[in-house]
């Protein structure tokens, strides 16, 4: 079964990153990888939300079960846990790029400033 799980992430992320590829669209890897960062982190979130609202229908069904009570505390710890990752992976990252100066930049610009005329001026 974690094979299938695997070939269906698989191919969504190569479903999503081989067009931009094949039109040449992408220039920089900073553009790649801040994609990849982007999907990553849209991901992380949905899944987190729904775990959120599993949460709560555990909660709401336990009725006083102390089995039930101890699964939805322990979803809720998850919840917490898996909303602290989504929210300090970005900021992670950022600090990791700033740390080691890899000056990834902005995905749109790639280390470099977009003048009034949309045309790119290496810094």
């Amino acid at each position: 079964m974690n094979k299938n799980k695997f070939l269906t992430f698989s191919a969504v992320v190569i479903c999503v990153v081989m067009p931009a590829l094949a039109l040449a669209a992408v220039t920089e890897p900073c553009v790649v990888i801040e994609a990849f960062q982007d999907i990553f982190t849209k991901a992380a979130a949905a899944i987190v939300i729904i775990g959120w609202i599993i949460t709560g229908i555990l909660y709401l069904t336990a009725a006083g079960d102390p089995s039930k009570l101890k699964l939805a505390q322990g979803a809720l710890v998850a919840c917490v846990i898996g909303t602290a990752v989504v929210i300090l992976a970005p900021m992670a990252y950022g600090f990791v790029d700033g740390a080691l100066n890899l000056g990834s930049g902005d995905a749109t610009t790639c280390n470099s400033t977009t003048t009034p005329t949309g045309t790119n001026n290496e810094q």
